[in-house]
């Protein structure tokens, strides 16, 4: 297990479940020599982590929706000035768009599955967050008679998506192309990039095997809009991956950087530190420091 973690969400983010104190509890039990929050559009946690990380070695970070030639990436910012006023019009533009879609995101899914599962109950059980795709996963799987639905036994326990059957049924069922996907309008990828250099941080693109969709030809286009790295190893990355992207990072002189995406219940099978890095800690830790900006911890 890897020493380092740069891609760790709290409960800031809707579909995570430990706050920022337990995390970091968690990361000095397990010896982390460098880690940090990247909470989903949220800098929340920058400030908890600047109260409790003694210790420990944190960077600020963030995880950006954002959109680029028609698909959907996340993009990391690290070492940045999480005070700037645009960080969090994005949190509160996002929320406020996520809440509006939430009924129709309900309908959507009731129709697609037959399930039924009312806005009330959903809404009562996100005590005034984000209504997450993860969240109407967690309350239809709970239900008792969640066995007499054919199309959620992939997702009880035994079932071939029982490993993360939260998130395996908000990628079936909420994400682009699903049956219950409702749009969200993101920052552009360019913008977030430049937004995150006007705060004095550096971009990275996380997890591309996953968002990529095997359009592999993007990256040189998303390298050209002037991304600082790539979050090569990651827990969703093959090995394949792995080394494919490392080249890649290598050849055209960008950040390495390592991320499991923690986010606790309802992705049990990712542990912190648990991303696959095939490079010494030092190196990376290295590399890190030397990009931070004002916004290092």
């Amino acid at each position: 297990m890897s020493k380092v973690d740069l891609h760790i969400h709290s409960k800031y983010s809707d579909d995570g479940e430990f706050s920022v104190t337990e995390i970091l509890d968690r990361c000095k039990g397990l010896e982390m020599k460098l880690v940090s929050i990247t909470d989903h559009n949220s800098v929340k946690a920058v400030a908890d982590a600047l109260e409790c990380n003694a210790g420990l070695r944190v960077i600020s970070g963030v995880e950006l929706d954002c959109t680029y030639k028609g698909m959907n990436f996340h993009l990391l910012g690290y070492s940045f000035d999480h005070t700037r006023r645009e960080f969090s019009e994005i949190e509160q533009d996002i929320f406020t768009q996520e809440m509006g879609a939430a009924e129709e995101k309900i309908h959507l899914f009731r129709k697609a599955t037959g399930i039924p599962v009312s806005i009330v109950e959903v809404v009562t059980a996100a005590k005034g967050g984000i209504i997450a795709g993860e969240l109407i996963g967690e309350i239809v799987l709970a239900k008792e008679n969640a066995s007499e639905f054919e199309v959620l036994k992939p997702y009880l326990p035994g079932g071939v998506k029982s490993d993360m059957p939260n998130v395996r049924l908000y990628w079936d069922y909420f994400s682009p192309g699903k049956p219950a996907y409702v749009p969200i309008r993101y920052i552009s990828l360019p913008d977030g990039i430049k937004l995150i250099h006007k705060a004095n941080g550096f971009s990275v693109l996380a997890h591309p095997g996953q968002n990529l969709s095997n359009h592999y030809n993007v990256l040189n286009k998303i390298i050209a809009e002037g991304i600082d790295g790539i979050e090569v190893f990651s827990s969703y990355h093959s090995p394949e991956e792995k080394t494919y992207f490392l080249n890649v990072a290598k050849q055209n002189g960008l950040l390495i950087t390592c991320g499991s995406d923690f986010h606790g219940k309802n992705k049990p099978n990712i542990q912190i530190g648990c991303h696959g890095s095939t490079l010494d800690d030092s190196e990376l830790i290295e590399n890190i420091i030397e990009r931070q900006g004002s916004g290092a911890l």
